[in-house]
């Protein structure tokens, strides 16, 4: 029992070890200069050993895809958290996702690095779907919906189409943290989405 919990523990620091390998090559070279075998020389293990933790490239992307929306997830909860209005509650999630945006950068540009998730992808990616029904269940407290689905995932749409939207603009300025003028930006479309669901 203890030999097999030892390698478990082995396997999973082999794991982590690829991904930091993955995440460094990354920050200094760029996504499209990732390959599995940079990442093998870069923990000095043979391209095998790799292989048999990530089958591919697009795998561990994935798995960048996967912590980053878990990693999300928890920082737009802890915001609504924080009020019991939905109102302010939205409002507080749309501040707590644009700062994430920020300073979580590389997790955010390998997050959408390849554009706004299908609604494919986010049945297929469980941490995705997770994220999306924080953000749905929260519109649902702001108004009536009686045409349920349909009107909600417009609004959801729209809700993350802003912002990411913003976000993505923002981030092309490559400045550190966000300023007063785009914070005024988020807050006025925030405003203008509530608006529109209360009318």
């Amino acid at each position: 029992m203890a030999i097999s919990e030892k390698r478990l523990r082995q396997k999973e620091q082999l794991r982590d070890s690829i991904l930091e390998a993955a995440k460094s090559i990354i920050l200094k070279e760029g996504w499209q200069s990732v390959s599995m075998r940079k990442i093998a020389d870069a923990i000095n293990y043979s391209l095998p050993v790799v292989y048999n933790h990530f089958e591919s490239k697009d795998a561990i992307l994935e798995e960048f895809v996967r912590q980053g929306f878990d990693l999300l997830s928890e920082t737009v909860l802890a915001a609504k958290g924080k009020l019991l209005q939905p109102e302010e509650q939205l409002n507080e999630m749309a501040i707590a996702y644009f700062k994430f945006a920020f300073e979580q950068r590389e997790y955010y540009q390998m997050m959408f690095g390849l554009g706004m998730p299908s609604c494919e992808r986010v049945k297929q990616i469980t941490e995705i779907g997770n994220f999306s029904n924080i953000l749905i269940d929260t519109i649902k407290n702001l108004g009536n919906f009686s045409d349920t689905n349909e009107l909600i995932l417009l609004k959801f749409h729209t809700l993350w189409s802003i912002l990411h939207g913003l976000s993505s603009i923002n981030m092309v300025s490559m400045t550190a943290t966000p300023n007063e003028m785009q914070q005024r930006v988020l807050q006025d479309a925030i405003k203008g989405f509530i608006k529109n669901i209360n009318d």
